[in-house]
This record gives C-alpha cells, structure tokens and sequence, in this order.
C-alpha cells in the first residue's frame, strides 16, 4: 500500500513541512491501543469519533484495539475554514448509540483551546455513561483555555497550525499521511 508522503506540502497558498512522520503516528497509536486494551478489558466500551478530523486516527486506532468494542461518531464544527477556532461549536451530527451506563471513548484528532472538547464530554455527561474517556491524537496543551481531563494523548505539539493524518485546512490536506506543520516565517 502506498502513501501520500510528501516532504512538503502547498496547501492554500501556504507551505506545510513534516512535523510528525508516518512511523512516529503508528508507533504512538500502537501504544495507545495496547494501553485501552488494558484499561477498558471487559468492559465493551464504545469509541465515539469526533468528524471529521478523527476519521484516520479512530481508523488505526481500531486496528491496534483487540477489546470487544463499538464505534459511532459525531460531527462538530469551531474552525470552519479557518486556521482559528471561532470561539463558537456547531454540532453538525449527533451520535446515534445510546450510551446510557457505557463507558465511552471520546476520540478527537486535536484539542486546541478544548472549547469543542468541553462541549462533548459535558453533552455525553447528560446521557449518564458509565464514564467518558477522552484520547486525542494532538494536544496543544499552551492553547488549552478550557478545562477538560484528557486521559490519553498521542503526542503534546506546540501552538502550531497542523494538518494531515485526517487534519484540514480548508478541508484540504486530509488525505496526507504524516503530519504537517505551517513552515513559519
């Protein structure tokens, strides 16, 4: 199987450079998967993907996790076609498993501010899950204005524009492979 590895990448009239290798995403995700294994053995939780940014990290998270388990997904929006949150979240589409004393896993492609973040964990708290869980893939931990308990993160980035790996600009760059970072300057 091929990849979309480029050593660069001209999105939107801006330049990306690698920040995060595809070997790097599948070590971490392999290691996130073995530790839910652990925690969550016996208990059929349910992953609930956050679109559409979460769409290829929940994908290989899947493959690493050997627990009996359910997926679903919810759409949200704060970016639009922005490089900045626009401090608002839009729900675009609700979940459809009732999780009502599950133990859910929120996964998220990235928490910036956790304004978005928030706004799940505390929406899935009003359904009465079992607990609720969050695993992000990126944690931009200097840009996180809102509290919210992160439980697993993948790796913790600087206060970077980033896409690829599922993550957009403009809904541009999803496809990419790695990680990519705005070349600065």
């Amino acid at each position: 199987m091929s990849f979309y590895l480029p050593d660069k990448v001209n999105c939107n009239g801006e330049i990306f450079n690698v920040f995060i290798t595809k070997e790097q995403i599948d070590a971490r995700v392999s290691l996130l998967g073995k530790k839910l294994d652990k925690d969550f053995e016996g208990k059929k939780p349910i992953f609930i993907g956050i679109l559409n940014g979460a769409f290829i990290f929940l994908a290989d998270l899947m493959r690493h996790v050997t627990i009996e388990c359910e997926v679903d997904f919810m759409k949200l929006s704060s970016y639009g076609d922005e490089k900045v949150s626009s401090g608002q979240v839009t729900e675009l589409k609700e979940i459809d498993a009732k999780v009502k004393g599950r133990h859910v896993i929120l996964v998220e492609d990235i928490v910036d501010t956790g304004l978005s973040m928030k706004y799940i964990v505390d929406k899935m708290k009003h359904y009465n899950p079992a607990s609720v869980s969050v695993i992000t893939l990126l944690h931009k931990k200097d840009a996180t204005k809102h509290n919210v308990q992160i439980d697993y993160v993948g790796f913790e980035i600087p206060t970077k524009f980033v896409l690829g790996y599922g993550l957009d600009y403009a809904q541009e760059g999803r496809n990419l492979a790695q990680i990519y970072a705005l070349k600065e300057g």
